[in-house]
């Protein structure tokens, strides 16, 4: 067989640009851990690597060499003085307000830290998946520490904070019930922010948030005391399960279900803990049907599968019976058909645009 040596040139280069965005991926990391993206985001005009690194208290060389990297992935902005000779400080680097709201800006629903704050986390699961592969047994979300609990929370929350009350709850129609009283459970509900936020926002209510993780729960509760909340508890629902008396008004998954080892027996619990005029609003990886589709129409389909074996299907897989559907294993075909063998008999997507996630109203 022989060797197209363009084609052969093309691959190499296609392989090598997978391994720059690994590395630049660590960049990034560093960039959010130490602080020199918020630097360049609060400092008043373009800054020299003298300058950011002294903003810091980093040291230059270090400061300058990750820079570069930076500007060169076209991730942060630069300008230079270009003059003759050259000068050390005529690079001058900043962050146009595009890349302020998805690097520095917590408050920004395009804030896209979280990934890359859990980032040597979820690397470090590559020791572990040789044995995953032989044995099949993945490892649950606690593998990844506190850092994996608070990259999730960082992931998410800044959506959701922007957007759950005034967008989301009104599609789903609960905002009535929410403000005139209701019981509430957010299964899976990691560090609490849904139900933190959502318990701010309707006093009489009362929520509850369900999560098997020891690290999720610990930060949940450790915000829930900072809060002063009265309305919101958290618990581990192998030790507290959901109520099963149709007595719940309103539950919510945020990007889980395809987490899960059981899916479809949490599915038939939320079935029994809600009420029969109740909803829930599941909201989960917007996948399709098959491999090919979802190759062919989600530019981050890579991504998503790889995430799915340091994380979302190593989750799934971490018993035994675990289901391990993944991260693109439930599109709406397939959720919708466990919704109905877990007992629910209405099913609709709601019109709630977002990057990743697609959003569903359940009822009974």
């Amino acid at each position: 067989m022989s060797i197209d040596p363009d084609k052969l040139k093309f691959f190499s280069f296609l392989l090598f640009t997978k391994l720059e965005g690994a590395v630049t991926s660590g960049m990034v990391h560093l960039g959010d851990h130490l602080g020199l993206y918020r630097a360049m985001a609060a400092a008043p005009h373009p800054l020299t690597t003298t300058q950011l690194a002294a903003a810091t208290g980093l040291r230059e060389r270090w400061v300058r060499e990750w820079a570069y990297n930076q500007a060169a992935a076209k991730l942060i902005s630069f300008s230079s003085l270009r003059s003759q000779p050259a000068q050390l400080d005529d690079d001058t680097f900043y962050l146009s307000p595009e890349q302020i709201a998805v690097l520095a800006d917590e408050s920004h629903p395009a804030f896209g830290m979280g990934m890359f704050h859990r980032l040597p986390q979820t690397m470090e699961s590559l020791k572990r998946m040789p044995e995953s592969f032989r044995t099949g047994i993945g490892h649950n979300y606690d593998s990844h520490g506190p850092d994996g609990a608070i990259g999730i929370e960082r992931s998410f929350e800044p959506w959701n904070n922007a957007n759950l009350i005034p967008l989301v709850l009104p599609a789903v129609g609960v905002i009535d019930t929410l403000r005139a009283g209701a019981t509430v459970a957010d299964v899976g509900s990691g560090a609490g922010g849904a139900v933190l936020r959502m318990a701010a926002e309707f006093p009489n209510s009362t929520f509850v948030g369900y999560d098997i993780s020891q690290y999720a729960l610990a930060r949940a509760n450790e915000r829930l005391d900072a809060s002063g909340l009265t309305n919101a508890r958290f618990a581990d629902p192998q030790v507290e399960p959901l109520p099963t008396d149709n007595s719940v008004n309103f539950v919510c998954t945020f990007d889980c279900i395809h987490d899960m080892t059981h899916p479809l027996v949490v599915m038939k619990a939320i079935r029994a803990a809600l009420r029969n005029d109740g909803v829930w609003l599941l909201v989960d990886i917007k996948a399709h049907d098959s491999f090919v589709m979802n190759a062919e129409k989600n530019p981050m389909a890579s991504l998503m599968y790889g995430i799915s074996v340091l994380s979302c299907m190593s989750s799934s897989l971490s018993t035994p019976d675990g289901a391990g559907l993944g991260t693109l294993g439930l599109s709406e075909m397939t959720a919708e058909s466990m919704a109905q063998t877990a007992g629910f008999t209405s099913f609709e997507r709601l019109d709630v645009e977002h990057s990743v996630n697609a959003f569903y109203a359940i009822r009974p």
